[in-house]
C-alpha cells in the first residue's frame, strides 16, 4: 500500500502579507482620524459652526472662488481665514515633528532622542528672540529663528567632525554645547528686553498656533512634506543605519553620507516647524515611541505612523488649548502635561519592547 505524505509545505509569504496588510490597515485607520478630526475640531471653539457650515466654506473657496463674495463674512473668516490654517498647521506640525523624531532616534541608535536634540530650539529661541528685542534685524521673527535653528546644528555637526567621521556620542554632546550657549543667549535677550518684549518671548517659546495663517501654510506645508516623503523613501536605509556603522558599511550603504542626508532633512523640518510656531516639546519623542510599538522596528512602517500619530495629537491637543477656557492655553504646556505622564508609562510597561 502506497504511503501518503501528510508533510504540507507552507509558505511563510501569506504570514509576511496579513502583517502588512494589519499595518497598513493602522495607517489607513489613523488617516481617517486624522481628517476627521481636523473637520470635528473646525467646527469646536467660542463660535461654533455646524460641518456642514464648514463644508460648504471650504468647498466654496476651493471649486468655486468666484462665489466667496456670497458666504455669510462672519462665519467665512472664523472657518477660512482663522481655523482650516490652523488645522493644516497643527497636522503638519504633527507630521514633521515625529518624523524629524523617528529619523533621529534611529540615526543615533537611542530612543530617548528628540528633534531638538542637536540644539535646534535654543537656537529658534534665540534667533525669534533676537528678532522681538531687535525688530529691524530680521524681516520676520519667524526667519530668525530659522536662521539660527539651522545654525545651531551646522555647528554642532562642525564640532563634532573629525576625521571624515561624525560619532553619534560626539555629536550629540556637541548638540548639547550649542544648545546650553544658545541658551545662555536667550538669557541676555530676556534680560535686556521690555515687560512687552519678555511677554512675548515666553509666549513665542512656549509655543501655539495662535497666529497662523495662509501664507505660513504655504511656506510650511510644502517643506515639510516633500522632506518627510524623501525620509520615508529611504526609510529602509534606516533600518540599516539602526543596526550600527559597522552593519551598513558591510551592507554597502555609506553610513556618513547617508545620516548626513537624514539629519539635514530632519533638521530643515524641525527649523521649519519651530520657526513658524514655536517650541513644542514631547512629540517628536513620543509619537515614535508609540509608532515603534503598534508597527515593529521597521521604519518603512514606523515613520508613516509616526506621522499620522502625530498630526492625531496635535489636533487634540491644539483642541484643548483653545477650547479649555476663555483664555487660549499655549500648545507647549498641553502636550508636556500630557506626554510626561505618557512617557513613564511607556517606560514602565514597555521598557523591554522599546530598549530591547
Amino acid at each position: 500500500m502506497e504511503e501518503v505524505s501528510t508533510d504540507v509545505k507552507i509558505s511563510p509569504r501569506p504570514a509576511l502579507d496579513f502583517f502588512e496588510t494589519r499595518k497598513l490597515c493602522i495607517m489607513l485607520f489613523l488617516a481617517v482620524v486624522m481628517v476627521a478630526g481636523g473637520i470635528i475640531t473646525i467646527c469646536l471653539g467660542t463660535y461654533h459652526v455646524s460641518i456642514l457650515e464648514v463644508y460648504s466654506i471650504i468647498a466654496t473657496h476651493l471649486f468655486s472662488p468666484d462665489n466667496v463674495d456670497s458666504l455669510n463674512k462672519l462665519k467665512n473668516t472664523i472657518i477660512w481665514t482663522i481655523r482650516f490654517p490652523r488645522i493644516i498647521m497643527a497636522i503638519t506640525v504633527g507630521i514633521g515633528l515625529s518624523v524629524a523624531g523617528s529619523i533621529y532616534q534611529g540615526c543615533f541608535h537611542n530612543p530617548l532622542v528628540e528633534p531638538y536634540i542637536l540644539g535646534v530650539s535654543s537656537g529658534a529661541a534665540f534667533g525669534a528672540a533676537l528678532g522681538i528685542v531687535y525688530p529691524h534685524i530680521f524681516i520676520s521673527i519667524q526667519l530668525g529663528a530659522f536662521l539660527f535653528a539651522s545654525l545651531s546644528v551646522l555647528l554642532a555637526y562642525t564640532l563634532a567632525r573629525n576625521r571624515g567621521q561624525t560619532p553619534v556620542v560626539t555629536l550629540v554632546l556637541a548638540g548639547v554645547i550649542i544648545g546650553s550657549i544658545f541658551s545662555a543667549c536667550v538669557s541676555i535677550m530676556k534680560y535686556l528686553s521690555n515687560d512687552t518684549q519678555l511677554r512675548e518671548i515666553v509666549f513665542w517659546m512656549m509655543g501655539g498656533f495662535y497666529y497662523t495663517t495662509w501664507d505660513d501654510v504655504y511656506l510650511t506645508v510644502p517643506v515639510v512634506l516633500i522632506s518627510v516623503a524623501i525620509m520615508w523613501f529611504f526609510g529602509w536605509k534606516l533600518n540599516v543605519l539602526s543596526m550600527g556603522d559597522e552593519e551598513a558599511r558591510a551592507m554597502g550603504v555609506n553610513p556618513e553620507v547617508f545620516k548626513f542626508i537624514f539629519i539635514v532633512l530632519a533638521t530643515l523640518v524641525t527649523a521649519v516647524c519651530v520657526s513658524s510656531v514655536g517650541i513644542i516639546a514631547w512629540v517628536g519623542l513620543m509619537m515614535p515611541h508609540a509608532a515603534r510599538l503598534i508597527q515593529g522596528p521597521d521604519n518603512r512602517f514606523v515613520i508613516p505612523t509616526a506621522a499620522l500619530m502625530g498630526g492625531v495629537y496635535i489636533i487634540f491637543c491644539d483642541t484643548i488649548a483653545r477650547t479649555l477656557t476663555s483664555a487660549e492655553i499655549p500648545i507647549g504646556i498641553i502636550t508636556a502635561i500630557v506626554g510626561a505622564p505618557y512617557l513613564v508609562y511607556l517606560l514602565r510597561s514597555k521598557e523591554k519592547e522599546i530598549f530591547g
